[in-house]
């Protein structure tokens, strides 16, 4: 049975060549689309090679940690974790800057040949990231037959994933503001113009956060997922294998079903940029519906085994699709140009900025309701159908559309970038509407991969938390999280605070990275002659080197206090305050995520719906107040909100290797 995950991740990794050859093969550009293209390539390896190497210094520590104290297997599924995460993120990322130059020269040909190489340049990362998290998952378990050490595993995917959304989050998002406040709102130049210092840096941003930083971040959700709920069924039904191999079953089912259903996803020869939208949601219908069918059988050949009826496992598996689906479409509606909250922003951007960032605040806030409504029912749902595992069974069918949720995000900065090089190397009119036309679509399909990234991280953490308390049982502590418990009370506040606090340095750190990126845009344009006239060119790597630095520097604290607090309050407070910690960072973690990445993708999709001619259009009053809350939302959206789904992760994870030295 175990051999069946490890082929069908074999088959994806192959799915996946194919797919890198197939870009590889495409037409590459003339020779100003090629300077800039290689101009971003060599920012972001330079930048992913030194995070990297930071990281890895980190890794190896933590590394000696586990081995000294609870042994090798475990230290080593550490670093089994972060090494795929890793590998994950840098190939997928590779592919994405050379996808981006020949999605620009494909534009030249219309927009469905464009369409069809962003596409598969964004597949690549998606089944990359499922094939070697499946790997990675199923051959160590196999080697070992050992969940403690899998739940390392967990932990060094989730490391990796801090860092990389941090790192790329700070970089992308600091280069992004710098070039925005400058270029935009006091040389009144466009987003991608040539002349601005920042802009290379801005697209070395765009691979670095989006693409490397996305791929880390649903590795580690992936992995998380499939190890959770493995080890609860361990810790459940500890005699039965079938029950613990159930969600690598499930997920390898998932995995040929997405790659048959990317097929599907063409754009028809003469089809307007109204079709690209539901063209990449067909390619997700079909998977889900696939997936739903193939489940069954699965869980009709389980369920005996388990003495619980076949439906009580079905349906929360059917749940799982259902607020995947649930949780695109809600966010679509608060972050697209179609829908009345990213409109009510662009129409208060009239009356100028600070209306813009009330009304975008709001729009944040308001986005958290039906999300967590949707979340708090499959709770209740599936827990009442078949306790925690049937919870487990709902996270791991909302983690089995992994594949292509990855292949839509990387779908976005892909397109992003071949916009911008278009746009810089001065392409005609109609091959800057074709990529605007994939970038505008691109803008949708990160927000609303971040929200299912956000739901799927918060039951994910849930059921680790179910596997701590669990952990704790079989250990014999018995431990009631009661809110008379001062030690509980102390904990829930821990939990909440940590992770404002994780926000807090993680913006502060995107700020302080911007004033350095201002100053240095308006020392070129200042010092360099006939910059601004196009005379001369700017020098586009002392951008790079700076925010390379910064985020390099301020990602090392936010990355540390995931593991450090659960240790520090687990020995200091006990496994009472420890388990009100966890608790509380979930909770406050998923308000605060979906608000900041919803509430920034508003302010974003605000500011564009205005640059299209809508309430004065570029360079007018509206769209100057719109630039200001798009600057506030980047950091929002791209930064401290997706940095939160590995971090509440990692809270629970650390808590639940640390068990044995709690009791």
């Amino acid at each position: 049975m175990l051999y069946i995950p490890i082929i069908v991740s074999v088959i994806s990794l192959i799915f996946a060549y194919f797919l890198i050859r197939q870009v590889n093969s495409s037409a590459s550009g003339s020779g100003p689309m090629i300077e800039i293209s290689s101009a971003v390539r060599q920012g972001a390896v330079a930048f992913l090679k030194r995070q990297y190497l930071t990281a890895g210094i980190v890794s190896s520590v933590i590394f000696i940690v586990l081995w000294s104290f609870l042994g090798f297997k475990t230290g080593l599924g550490f670093l089994v974790g972060a090494f795929a995460s890793g590998v994950a993120g840098f190939i997928g990322m590779m592919v994405s800057t050379k996808a981006n130059l020949k999605v620009a020269e494909a534009a030249k040909s219309g927009l469905k040949p464009a369409f069809d190489l962003s596409f598969k340049g964004g597949a690549v990362t998606g089944f990359l990231v499922v094939g070697l998290g499946l790997l990675s998952v199923s051959v160590f378990y196999f080697l070992t037959q050992d969940l403690k050490s899998l739940v390392a595993l967990g932990l060094g995917g989730s490391l990796i994933s801090v860092f990389a959304r941090l790192g790329g989050g700070i970089f992308t998002k600091a280069a992004d503001v710098g070039a925005d406040l400058v270029g935009k709102i006091e040389k009144g130049i466009p987003e991608d113009d040539p002349r601005n210092p920042a802009v290379i840096a801005d697209q070395v941003g765009d691979n670095v956060g989006d693409c490397a930083g996305m791929a880390a971040d649903l590795f580690e959700t992936y992995v998380v997922s499939l190890i959770s709920g493995m080890v609860l069924a361990g810790l459940l039904f500890p005699n039965l294998i079938q029950a613990v191999l159930l969600p690598l079953m499930l997920g390898s089912l998932a995995i040929l079903a997405s790659i048959i259903a990317s097929f599907f996803v063409r754009l028809p020869r003469q089809a307007t940029s109204l079709k690209i939208m539901p063209t990449l949601y067909k390619g997700l219908i079909i998977t889900g519906v696939l997936s739903a069918i193939g489940f069954y059988p699965l869980i009709s050949k389980v369920a005996p085994l388990l003495e619980i009826p076949i439906f009580k496992l079905y349906l929360p598996v059917l749940i799982g699709l259902a607020i995947s689906a649930a949780m695109f479409l809600i966010t679509e509606y608060f972050t697209s140009k179609k829908y009345r909250p990213v409109r009510s922003i662009a129409e208060s951007s009239q009356s100028g900025h600070g209306p813009n960032l009330i009304t975008g605040l709001a729009v944040g806030m308001k986005s958290t309701l039906l999300p967590v409504l949707l979340i708090c029912l499959g709770i209740l749902i599936s827990f009442a159908l078949a306790g925690m595992y049937g919870l487990s069974l709902t996270l791991v069918s909302m983690i089995s559309l992994t594949g292509l949720i990855i292949a839509l995000d990387s779908y976005g900065p892909i397109t992003d970038n071949a916009a911008g090089i278009v746009e810089m190397s001065g392409q005609p009119e109609e091959v800057r509407k074709n990529t605007d036309a994939l970038d505008s679509v691109g803008n949708t399909t990160k927000a609303v991969t971040k929200g299912y990234a956000i739901a799927s991280a918060g039951l994910a953490a849930l059921v680790l938390f179910a596997a701590f308390t669990q952990e704790l049982l079989d250990f014999g502590r018995k431990v009631q999280f009661s809110l008379e418990d001062p030690r509980v009370l102390v904990g829930l506040f821990l939990g909440g605070v940590i992770a404002y606090y994780f926000v807090a340095l993680a913006m502060e750190a995107v700020g302080k990275a911007a004033m350095k990126v201002v100053d240095e845009v308006r020392r070129q344009f200042k010092e360099i002659p006939g910059l601004m006239e196009g005379q001369n060119k700017p020098d586009y790597s002392k951008c790079v080197d700076i925010v390379t630095k910064a985020s390099l520097k301020a990602m090392i604290l936010p990355a540390l206090l995931p593991i450090a607090s659960p240790i520090l309050v687990g020995f200091i407070l006990g496994p009472e305050a420890l388990g009100g910690l966890l608790i509380g960072s979930i909770v406050v973690g998923i308000f605060l995520a979906i608000s900041m990445t919803s509430g920034g993708g508003a302010w974003d999709n605000a500011k564009k719906y205005i640059e299209e001619g809508n309430f004065g259009g570029k360079g007018s009053f509206a769209h100057q107040a719109a630039v200001t809350g798009d600057t506030v939302g980047d950091p929002y959206k791209d930064t401290a909100g997706p940095a939160i789904n590995p971090m509440i992760k990692v809270l629970n994870i650390v808590a639940l290797l640390i068990v044995s030295f709690l009791v």
